[in-house]
């Protein structure tokens, strides 16, 4: 099964809170961690990595906290994800040169890059706008609980 960590769910779900408040300047990591019952100091340490990334941008000061880099549309879950996990990957054989004992006779290293590739490409074309608009309770009756449906 293919599973976003705790962190990169929390990061878009961070995200999507601050678009969804684009009227506050910026907002605390509590305000968002009280929002949806995540740890504070986790969730400061996400918004440390998201800023560095230039996902986010930071304010200090008594007024300060988070606030999106760029507008929620032009920021993919892709890029969240990416800044918080680092490259995706499906399989252990896509993440680096050592190769596998398995290579010479591997027949599902081709099928699996473009599992990847697909996934990779609905990430991206999924922006923070998208996920602040959807509606609560639209996976109802029957309605695809996920995001994507992927064809390979």
């Amino acid at each position: 099964m293919l599973k976003l960590t705790k962190k990169a769910d929390y990061g878009l779900m961070a995200l999507k809170y601050l678009a969804e408040h684009p009227e506050t300047p910026a907002l605390s990591a509590k305000d968002v961690a009280d929002a949806y019952g995540i740890p504070a100091q986790l969730l400061a340490k996400i918004l440390q990595r998201l800023t560095k990334a230039g996902l986010l941008k930071s304010h200090a000061g008594i007024n300060g906290g988070y606030a999106l880099a760029r507008d929620a549309r032009q920021i993919s879950a892709f890029e969240v994800i990416h800044a918080i996990d680092g490259p995706l990957f499906i399989t252990s054989c896509f993440k680096g040169a050592k190769s596998c004992d398995l290579t010479p006779s591997c027949t599902i290293k081709e099928p699996l890059a473009r599992v990847n590739e697909t996934i990779s490409g609905v990430l991206k074309s999924i922006s923070i706008h998208d996920l602040a608009e959807r509606e609560p309770g639209a996976a109802r009756n029957g309605e695809a609980q996920g995001l994507v449906t992927l064809t390979v």
